[in-house]
């Protein structure tokens, strides 16, 4: 039980890493987004988190492709999101795809994953 919110925090922390980066960069780089101190904070932090996860707890077989593959999605997810916002940057169609492509693969993963660690 503890070992599943474990990993279950871990990709969330890497889900949030991703949605901070994209904020971070599109903060700092974009003109038509207002500039806020809050993305790279929380990309600092998360960022923190992982790295100290890292280091402290060893991952499981499986664990580190699937945690990759949720801060794809963040980064993904976060483009939609303000595409969808601020128009005149481009259409959101090609990330909304890929970001739930990638959400029923993580999903697919997941179950996989558990299934195999239950036999």
């Amino acid at each position: 039980m503890r070992n599943s919110v474990q990993e279950k925090g871990t990709l969330l922390l890497a889900l949030v890493a991703g949605l901070s980066i994209n904020g971070t960069f599109t903060a700092l780089f974009s003109s038509i987004v207002p500039f806020s101190i809050f993305p790279i904070i929380s990309l600092v932090l998360s960022v923190w988190c992982l790295h100290q996860r890292y280091q402290n707890r060893t991952m499981p077989p499986g664990l580190p492709g699937i945690a990759a593959a949720c801060f794809l999605l963040g980064v993904l997810l976060y483009s939609t999101v303000v595409r969808a916002e601020y128009p005149a940057i481009g259409s959101n169609f090609l990330p909304s795809i890929l970001t739930v492509i990638l959400l029923f693969w993580i999903i697919f993963r997941l179950r996989n994953r558990r299934n195999s660690l239950s036999e």
